[in-house]
């Protein structure tokens, strides 16, 4: 696999791959997104979000997110949210994937200092991201193969990582 600027990450073949963007007009549309980057994943899910809607609890969803975590025992789901409450309730097959692959998939809060970030969006492999521009507005963009602008949103992922705790823990004592 190249690194080079002509072949991005997720380029298996080092096969130069074009951007390709998609514009995305509803939540529906959003979380159909989601689910094309959790097939394509092949390292590493990072979301951000405000809260996880129900479309976690889809047993589809889980399947795909299953599949992923089984196919490499490095893979990783990274989830922060900025309010977690309702995930126990609502998503009870993403919090039994977390108990079974505990050591590949984390699910945090964030703090009051990064409670400000407005703009959910999900990143796999540092190449493809689907991204909405404010919570309240349900427009968005799906991206492929389009490493600089995922590399933006990992970095600005990291930066809300650190500005959060663990939310939803493996068992109900967070051990």
């Amino acid at each position: 696999m190249s690194n080079s600027p002509e072949a991005p990450n997720g380029s298996e073949r080092g096969v130069a791959l074009l951007r390709d963007e998609h514009p995305l007009s509803g939540v529906t549309a959003y979380e159909d997104a989601v689910d094309t980057l959790i097939d394509l994943a092949l390292g590493r899910i990072r979301v951000f979000d405000r809260q996880l809607n129900r479309a976690y609890n889809a047993h589809a969803r889980t399947e795909a997110l299953r599949r992923f975590l089984l196919a490499n025992k490095a893979n990783r789901l990274a989830i922060v949210v900025h309010d977690a409450a309702r995930i126990r309730l609502d998503c009870p097959r993403l919090v039994a994937l977390q108990r079974h692959f505990g050591h590949a998939v984390s699910i945090q809060q964030t703090q009051s200092i990064a409670r400000g970030v407005y703009d959910p969006f999900a990143i796999v492999d540092g190449s493809h991201y689907a991204r909405r521009f404010h919570f309240d507005n349900p427009r968005g963009v799906l991206v492929l193969n389009d490493a600089e602008g995922a590399g933006t949103l990992v970095q600005r992922f990291e930066e809300i990582w650190e500005a959060s705790q663990p939310a939803v823990t493996a068992t109900t004592l967070g051990l």
